[in-house]
């Protein structure tokens, strides 16, 4: 329950802190936008129910910002993604992580002679910031531990800000995961022992954005990843959607789903999906 109050608070306190806050940008080189959401949902059965349930209690928070520079024929995109989520359920004294993200993505390109293409290189950092647990209650994971690091230079096409693909024919992957969760056995892809892993391969990765209807815009993001130093066949997928369905300006309906297939990590399809309803403020 302090896990939910300190999340609430936080994101209250910052939601105030933006409303105060004014940028102003004389050079127009940067192009700014956010939008922050607090997801709530709530069960509440009483002894008669007879329906069955058990009360519970939870909340996500979800930040996503981009940060692009443009002037003459460079631009450089960046996209923070932090979210995290926790549930409470009555009898249980233990909060439950339901979501956990943190991720920048950043896309510096320079104008070549052919149209909408250009020379790039990209960068992409994933983890997380709580501790998660498995349905033993075992620790699997925690902050910075496994964090994922891809780096590479290649070739981006760009429609506009809500239309890009970028190639990279030699990219660079580095895996990093604490040793306490390789002592018996591999975990993330890092081989029992170890605490890193280095792949080299291939990286295309897509972003597409458009509003399906009024007041409805869905984003999706596309990463493959293959490795030419072990079974290259087996592409890493990372696709995410975000789904927001404004009601006014402060109130929407959220959807994210995420699905995830990492051979070296798990041989399974990984999925994750989050709806609610909640505040919105996009900034």
């Amino acid at each position: 329950m302090k896990k939910l109050l300190l999340l609430f608070v936080f994101t209250f306190s910052v939601f105030s802190i933006k409303a105060q806050e004014t940028i102003k940008d004389t050079t127009k080189l940067w192009t700014k936008k956010g939008n922050m959401s607090l997801l709530l949902s709530q069960s509440a059965y009483n002894r008669q129910w007879l329906g069955g349930g058990t009360s519970n209690v939870a909340g996500n928070f979800n930040l996503n910002y981009d940060f692009n520079y443009k002037k003459g024929d460079v631009v450089w995109d960046n996209k923070f993604i932090l979210a995290y989520g926790l549930s409470k359920i009555k009898g249980n004294e233990n909060t439950a992580k339901t979501d956990d993200r943190l991720e920048l993505n950043s896309l510096w390109g320079k104008k070549s002679t052919v149209k909408n293409w250009y020379y790039s290189v990209y960068f992409n950092f994933r983890s997380q910031m709580d501790t998660g647990v498995d349905k033993n209650n075992l620790k699997i994971s925690h902050f910075f531990s496994p964090a994922y690091f891809q780096f590479g230079p290649g070739f981006l096409w760009k429609k506009d800000d809500n239309v890009s693909i970028n190639i990279a024919p030699a990219a660079g992957k580095l895996i990093l995961v604490h040793k306490h969760f390789t002592e018996l056995g591999s975990s993330f892809g890092v081989l029992q022992g170890d605490n890193s892993r280095v792949e080299f391969g291939a990286s295309i990765s897509g972003y597409f954005k458009f509003n399906a209807i009024t007041n409805v815009s869905i984003e999706n993001r596309l990463n493959l990843y293959s490795n030419y130093l072990d079974d290259p066949q087996n592409v890493d997928i990372d696709y995410q959607m975000n789904v927001v369905m404004k009601i006014n300006k402060y109130l929407s309906a959220n959807i994210a789903l995420q699905t995830i297939y990492d051979h070296n990590a798990i041989k399974a399809v990984q999925v994750r999906e989050i709806f609610g309803l909640g505040i919105n403020y996009g900034f």
